[in-house]
């Protein structure tokens, strides 16, 4: 979950040039002049010019412009992308084979999982095996990928069971809303109103967690509501098929509506007919229908 060895030179030598060029132009620490002063300094003052960067992208474009290293077209592009990280505090709760994962803690909409690769040392080399691990960071794109920009400010906050569950939870949410995004810069394509009903009601938790979202686009589109019946007929069928099981009923078809089986048979047809019976014709499609085998 690192650079290759040419990837990491490539990106050191990028990112150095500009820390200095940016150091060079607004006079942040003083005795840096050279790269090697860069290399030598103390890290909290390297990170020190590191904040300063990101805060004037205009002198990132003049770097660009200027090209005072000779930097190739192709090393210019990844820079100029520079222009647009994303700065913030992150958890990082997995390590998978091919990235870290990032889960962002400041977005107020809802939290994304980034695929992030480490630059010199694996990420569990600097952290321990130890997760969740609350830490601050810039994220940076590079050739397709998410890179951290080599400089962290760790937290000293030890997360019990309850805080690492609830983690995990909004990292499967993410992941099942925009997937692990693994490049930036990443665009959101809306979800329609049908896919977000559908996430919310995933489960009983996310149902809960989400009860105002699901009033809200229910009053914005009524004709989600058999949607609505649907998703939830199917959440409270896990708990009948549940109570089937103690029954030792065997094979059969049922109808549900909330938490009320409304029709059953041997067959769906046999069911679709109940409801016939049952139901107006257009509250037919509401209840939930589906197969039990023990």
């Amino acid at each position: 979950m690192k650079l290759s060895r040419k990837d990491r030179e490539q990106f050191l030598k990028l990112q150095k040039a500009l820390l200095l060029y940016v150091n060079q132009r607004l006079k942040i620490v003083r005795e840096v002049k050279t790269i090697n002063d860069l290399e030598a300094v103390g890290l909290d003052k390297v990170i020190k010019i590191r904040d300063e960067v990101y805060k004037h992208p205009e002198i990132i474009e003049e770097f660009i412009k200027n090209n005072p290293k000779k930097f190739k077209e192709n090393e210019l592009k990844i820079i100029r992308e520079w222009k647009t990280p994303i700065i913030g505090s992150f958890y990082l709760i997995k390590y998978l084979k091919e990235y870290a994962v990032f889960l962002d803690d400041e977005d107020e909409t809802s939290t994304k999982a980034y695929g992030v690769l480490a630059i010199t040392n694996n990420f569990e080399e600097i952290l321990g095996t130890e997760l969740p691990v609350l830490l601050e960071t810039v994220l940076l794109p590079f050739k397709d990928k998410i890179v951290y920009d080599g400089f962290m400010r760790l937290s000293n906050i030890i997360f019990g069971r309850g805080i690492r569950r609830e983690l995990n939870e909004e990292y499967r949410e993410a992941k099942n809303l925009y997937g692990v995004i693994t490049k930036l810069p990443w665009k959101s394509e809306k979800p329609s109103d049908a896919d977000l009903l559908k996430f919310y009601m995933k489960s009983m938790n996310t149902l809960m967690r989400y009860e105002l979202e699901v009033e809200d686009l229910l009053d914005e589109n009524p004709g989600l509501i058999k949607d609505f019946h649907q998703h939830l007929g199917r959440i409270n069928s896990r708990k009948i098929r549940k109570q089937l099981r103690e029954l030792g009923v065997k094979d059969a078809w049922f109808a549900v509506f909330r938490e009320t089986v409304v029709a059953s048979g041997e067959t769906k047809e046999q069911v679709k007919d109940a409801l016939k019976k049952l139901l107006h014709e257009d509250k037919r499609g509401i209840p939930y229908i589906f197969h039990f085998k023990k």
